[in-house]
C-alpha cells in the first residue's frame, strides 16, 4: 500500500485528503455501510440528502406473519421491485471498499444494506446484519432457497404481473395500487408444501439474530478505526456499532450526504459522493 500523507498535488479533494490522514498507518479497520453506498447503483435508499425519510409504510414482521392479505401486498410490491436489485450492479464505492479490504486496510464490512453488493464486488469479509434479498426462507420449516427460483414461480403464478410498471423504493419495494396487489398470487414452500415463505431479511418489528449482532461487536472491539459509509444510523441496529466503538475510545470516521445520527461521536465528518472520494481513496493508498 502506498504512502499516507495526502496533499492537493496529489489531486485529492480536501474531504479525501481528510480521510487519508485519519487512516494514515491504520490495519483493521471496520467499514459500516448503509443505503447511501447502494445509490451509485441505482437503489434508492430512504432520506436522500436532507435526511428526512422519504414516504414509505414498511410492512412489519407481524403484518407480514398474522396477514394473508398483507403477506399478499408484499410479494406482490416486492415481485415487481426485485428486477431493480436483481439487475444492480456494484458502483466505484463497493468495488473500492473491496480494494481497500484486499490491501489489508480493512478487515471487514458489516453492511445495513440487503442488495448483496458487496459481495458481488468481492468483498467476502462481509456481514449483512439485516440479512439477504436473494434468499428465501420458509417460516415453517426453515428452507433456504435462491430468490431467483420465488421468482420464476410466482411469475407464473402471476402471468403479465411484471410487466406493470412501477416505481422501485429502498429494499426492492414498488408502489402499486391496493387493487393490483390483492389479486396477486402467492405461492407456498417448495419442501414443506404449506409453509409461508419470507425473504431471507430482517423486517421492522424483528430482532437481528444475536450470533450475527456478536459477530459485529467482535469486529468492531478489534479494530483500529469504524468508517461508516452511507447510513444516516437512524435505527439503532447500525448506531449501537458506532456506540460500542466510541465507549471503546475508537475513532469513527463518517462519510455521508446528510446529518446522520453519529456525527456527534465522529472524529471525521465527511459530507460527500462516495464513489467518487473512495476510489480517490483506494488510488491513493495504491489500494
Amino acid at each position: 500500500m502506498g504512502g499516507a500523507a495526502g496533499s492537493a498535488a496529489d489531486g485529492l479533494g480536501e474531504g479525501a485528503e481528510a480521510l487519508v490522514r485519519f487512516l494514515a498507518g491504520r490495519r483493521s479497520v471496520v467499514v459500516l455501510s448503509g443505503a447511501g453506498l447502494s445509490t451509485e447503483s441505482g437503489i434508492p435508499d430512504y432520506r436522500g440528502v436532507t435526511g428526512r425519510r422519504r414516504p414509505s409504510v414498511p410492512m412489519t414482521f407481524q403484518e407480514f406473519t398474522a396477514d394473508e392479505a398483507s403477506r399478499r401486498r408484499y410479494w406482490a410490491r416486492s415481485h415487481l421491485g426485485w428486477q431493480a436489485i436483481a439487475q444492480a450492479r456494484p458502483n466505484a464505492g463497493h468495488l473500492a471498499v473491496t480494494r481497500l479490504v484486499r490491501s489489508g486496510l480493512v478487515s471487514g464490512v458489516i453492511t445495513q444494506n440487503v442488495d448483496g453488493l458487496h459481495t458481488a464486488a468481492g468483498t467476502s469479509e462481509t456481514i449483512d446484519l439485516h440479512g439477504r434479498l436473494d434468499r428465501v426462507v420458509c417460516l415453517d420449516c426453515g428452507d433456504r432457497s435462491p430468490r431467483t427460483r420465488l421468482d420464476e414461480r410466482l411469475a407464473r403464478a402471476n402471468p403479465g404481473f411484471r410487466d406493470i410498471e412501477a416505481d422501485t423504493k429502498a429494499d426492492g419495494d414498488a408502489e402499486l395500487p391496493a387493487a393490483r396487489t390483492a389479486e396477486f398470487r402467492i405461492v407456498a414452500c417448495e419442501v414443506c408444501r404449506v409453509g409461508t415463505l419470507k425473504p431471507d431479511v430482517v423486517f421492522f418489528g424483528e430482532n437481528v439474530p444475536a450470533e450475527r449482532v456478536q459477530r459485529c461487536y467482535g469486529l468492531v472491539d478489534a479494530s483500529s478505526a469504524l468508517l461508516v459509509l452511507g447510513s444516516s444510523l437512524t435505527v439503532m441496529s447500525g448506531l449501537r456499532f458506532v456506540r460500542r466503538a466510541a465507549r471503546q475510545g475508537t475513532s469513527v470516521a463518517i462519510v455521508n450526504q446528510g446529518n446522520t445520527r453519529g456525527d456527534a461521536l465522529a472524529a471525521l465528518r465527511l459530507d460527500l459522493p462516495l464513489g467518487p472520494t473512495l476510489t480517490a481513496l483506494a488510488d491513493h493508498l495504491g489500494a
